[in-house]
């Protein structure tokens, strides 16, 4: 099974031709691929699958998932994702 977190992105970088990213998803750091929104910035908050970037979400949506996420139990933690409203 696989869980839609969100993920803020933290660090931005080009790798052979394809840009890349470090996303923060609810603690956990992964990287993520960028090839489908290289339009992306260090902050904007991201749904990914398989390692790909699929979807921009905005901070509001972001924080909001998290917070549903915990009240269900799904996720472990008090705080939301940094740069969320």
């Amino acid at each position: 099974m696989c869980l839609g977190v969100p993920g803020r992105l933290i660090e931005i970088w080009q790798e052979a031709g394809t840009t890349m990213a470090r996303a923060d998803f609810a603690g956990e750091e992964r990287r993520v691929c960028l090839a489908y929104l290289p339009d992306l910035a260090v902050g904007d908050h991201v749904m990914a699958h398989m390692g790909f970037a699929l979807t921009k979400v905005d901070a509001e949506t972001a924080a909001a998932t998290i917070d549903l996420m915990r009240e269900y139990g799904v996720l472990v933690g008090e705080t939301a994702p940094e740069g969320a409203a």
